[in-house]
Parts: C-alpha cells; sequence; structure tokens
C-alpha cells in the first residue's frame, strides 16, 4: 500500500477515472470545489471588488502554486535523498506541493483575517468554541465539501492532506492558537501515526508550501500596495522615522517572533538598509523600464520572488531529528534572508493593513459579521433565515455538529459580497429581489 497514495474514506465503488493520477484527481477536485471558487470572492488585502487589479485570495493561491511546484522541481533535482523516498514525509512531489498550495487558504471567511478575529471571538466568548482558518481549512476538506460518492468531504490523499498541515497540532489542546480542530485531528493524528510523522513536525511538502507562501505575501502584497499609492516609492516615505519605528513594533509584537532569530542583530540598522536598498532597486529598475511604473512594479516583483525561490532548500533539523525547508547559504540556515522577508512582510503589513482606509473597512466588516451571528446564532429563529440546504445538512449531521459552529461554518463559507449582500436583506430599508439566487 502506498501511505501517500491513501485516502481515508475512499470505497471501492467511487468512481474515478483510472488514466488518471491520485494527485491528479486531487487537482481537479480542489479547483472544481464551490470553497475554491469562493476565494475568487474574498479578500486578500484590500476588500474583494475593490478594483481589477489587486490580488484576492484566489489569485494569490493559485501564485502561490505556481512559486511553489517551480521551486519543488528544482529542489529534487538539488536533492538527491529526496528520490530515495526514505520515509513518505521525507518526498517533495511537485504536483502534491501545488495542490496543497491551492487549499492552504480554502478557511478564510470574508474580510481577511479580520473575518477570523471576529469568529474566534463570538464562538470564544459564548461558547467555549475556536474559530482558526488553517482548522477551517480540515473542516471544508474533510466534512463541509461533498462530491460526488463521498460523504466526507473531499477525501484527498493523505500526502496532500499532510500538505495543508502546516500546524501539526489539535487545536483543542491547552495553549495552541492555532491548528486542526479536535474531530478532523482525530484522522490527520491516523495519518501521521500510519506515516510514522515525528511530534510536531509537518512534512516537506508542507514546510515547502509555508515558506512559498510567505513568498508570495512579501513580494506581491507589495506590488498591490505600490498600485494603490500606499507604499510611495520614494525617500520622503521610505526614510520617514514613523514607518522605520512602526515595522520594528510590528516585527517584535508579532506572535511568532523570538529575540534569539535577532540575537546579535541591529534590528533597526538592518530595517532602514533593507528599505534603502528597496529603493535603490526601484530605482535602477524604473530607469531601466524607461521610467514606467507598471513595468517597474512587476519587474521588482519578480526579481524579489526569484531571489528568495532560489535560495530555498533543505538543512538537517537536530533537535527534531527531521528536515527543515527555509533559506539556505553555504549549507546553513540564511538567517539574512529570513529576516529580509520579515521585514518585507511588515512593511507591506505597516502600509496597507494599518492603512486608516483599510481600518475603516475593517470595522465595517467587523459590525456585519457581528449582526450576522447575532441574527443566526438563536436556533429558533436562525433556521428560518439560513438557506434550507444547510438546515438539512445540519439536521443529518447535529450529532457532530453543534449549533455555534454551524453558523460560523456559513458565515465563514461567505465571499465578502455574499456577506454584504445578506446583511443588507436583514438591516438595509431596500434590497433587490428576494427572488434573486442564493
Amino acid at each position: 500500500m502506498d501511505l501517500r497514495k491513501l485516502r481515508i474514506n475512499d470505497t471501492t465503488h467511487t468512481k474515478s477515472s483510472e488514466e488518471r493520477d491520485e494527485y491528479e484527481k486531487d487537482y481537479a477536485r480542489l479547483i472544481q470545489s464551490p470553497a475554491f471558487r469562493r476565494l475568487q470572492g474574498k479578500s486578500q488585502v484590500f476588500g474583494a471588488g475593490s478594483g481589477d487589479y489587486y490580488r484576492t485570495r484566489l489569485t494569490h493561491s493559485l501564485e502561490v502554486s505556481q512559486i511553489a511546484r517551480e521551486v519543488a522541481r528544482r529542489m529534487n533535482k538539488a536533492y538527491p535523498f529526496l528520490a530515495l523516498k526514505e520515509h513518505p514525509g521525507l518526498v517533495i512531489n511537485p504536483e502534491v506541493v501545488e495542490a496543497a498550495s491551492l487549499a492552504h487558504d480554502l478557511g478564510h471567511p470574508p474580510f481577511g483575517h479580520k473575518g477570523e478575529e471576529v469568529l474566534d471571538h463570538l464562538l470564544r466568548a459564548d461558547f467555549g468554541m475556536a474559530y482558526e482558518g488553517n482548522a477551517q481549512n480540515f473542516r471544508i476538506l474533510m466534512f463541509l465539501e461533498k462530491r460526488a460518492g463521498s460523504g466526507s468531504g473531499l477525501d484527498l490523499t493523505a500526502a496532500v492532506l499532510l500538505g495543508i498541515n502546516k500546524y501539526p497540532y489539535c487545536l483543542d489542546h491547552p495553549g495552541r492558537i492555532k491548528g486542526v480542530y479536535g474531530k478532523e485531528w482525530e484522522d490527520i493524528a491516523e495519518l501521521r501515526r500510519k506515516w510514522n510523522m515525528p511530534e510536531n513536525c509537518s512534512t516537506l511538502e508542507a514546510q515547502l508550501m509555508d515558506l512559498c507562501d510567505d513568498i508570495a505575501y512579501s513580494t506581491h502584497d507589495i506590488e498591490d500596495g505600490i498600485r494603490a499609492g500606499k507604499i510611495q516609492m520614494n525617500r520622503t516615505f521610505f526614510e520617514d522615522e514613523r514607518l522605520l519605528v512602526n515595522l520594528i513594533q510590528e516585527i517584535v509584537s508579532d506572535p511568532s517572533y523570538d529575540p534569539k532569530d535577532w540575537e546579535g542583530v541591529d534590528m533597526k540598522g538592518m530595517v532602514k538598509q533593507v528599505l534603502a536598498s528597496f529603493l535603490e532597486q526601484w530605482e535602477t529598475i524604473y530607469a531601466e523600464c524607461n521610467n514606467e511604473a507598471s513595468r517597474t512594479r512587476r519587474e521588482i516583483k519578480a526579481r524579489w520572488v526569484s531571489a528568495f525561490a532560489h535560495q530555498v532548500g533543505i538543512i538537517d533539523d537536530t533537535k527534531r531529528s527531521w528536515k527543515r525547508v527555509t533559506f539556505v547559504r553555504d549549507g546553513k540556515q540564511d538567517w539574512n534572508l529570513l529576516r529580509t522577508m520579515e521585514i518585507l512582510k511588515k512593511l507591506a503589513w505597516v502600509t496597507l493593513i494599518k492603512d486608516f482606509r483599510v481600518q475603516r473597512l475593517q470595522k465595517r466588516s467587523e459590525i456585519m459579521i457581528q449582526r450576522l451571528w447575532a441574527s443566526f446564532i438563536e436556533p429558533d429563529t436562525g433556521r428560518l433565515i439560513i438557506p434550507p440546504d444547510w438546515i438539512e445538512n445540519y439536521e443529518l449531521h447535529k450529532s457532530r455538529w453543534p449549533w455555534p459552529r454551524f453558523v460560523a461554518d456559513y458565515i465563514s463559507g461567505m465571499t465578502d459580497a455574499y456577506a454584504e449582500k445578506v446583511y443588507a436583506e436583514l438591516f438595509a430599508s431596500k434590497s433587490g429581489s428576494i427572488y434573486e439566487m442564493d
């Protein structure tokens, strides 16, 4: 039995073409799923629908998958041990990485991270439950989504499921803020046992997907920010002391911040150096592109993606007796490049997410989600204004689907526009035809 191609619930009578590889089937199931299509209407940074140019969760996921697949191909040539397949978790299959990348953001609710934050607060405050985007991924893939011949999600291969599982923990365990909900964790933990995965370690494919997600975020969101005028490509903007202070504050206040990662480093000096280098590179490319800003945006983004992607490698994780995918230079972890990427991620964060107009949008979305929640959370009245197919599904599975989780699933599955539509139907003085299809 190929443990990597194992499916938890697949049965022999499921109709599926034998001409396709199992990972090709996974890819088809993902891109044809409603959850994947809905990513086109979910915010990346700017609200979905803000303009034709800006990225959504869908375009972001496609870009992550492209970067990850290309890096996976290169790494298979650079690291001969991968071909030995000594362990199912020490393999990097480009098709698996691509599929995992496409699925990595399915659990995000409308309105980006603000929607995730609000739903988590609402569930915790009254019901002691959590909402977390990565955990919601698995709830969608293993339960909520439907496909022909299966009543248990998309039933993806073990390799793809574990390739999405960048936080290999149960969210219900004390102290965990990211992971997998308890119900889905039972199956994920069983797969990990069959694979003999070390505790708290993720597969090389999951690590690669996660790093390529960071590469995309730290480069593509900056491109969007420049296009929107939030990142101004001049010395006045880049040398502003307030920008410097805000960047450093975001770095040290990030939950993943570890002082040891910056030990012996002049953080302020490095942030200033990276910003100066980025602006200098922009000015050089701008001249090369005959002072055409749109070409310069694309070119500087492409060069940074290439700089990051070509330094991705594998080192020994001696503390865990495992392997680690990271930036590598001369056989060692390239801390300088890791810190550089963190600075660029925070540049995007403080100039885009912290922009007062984006904050207004987030405050508006917070109010909408809170009022939608209040409308649905009482079962007797909520079931009258939730689509019948959702109620029918709830009745079939209510033994494993408590009403608050059901409401969170319903709201989190909405696109930005659909959430606004439902909100308008409930709270605006006038809306469109009541017979418009949901």
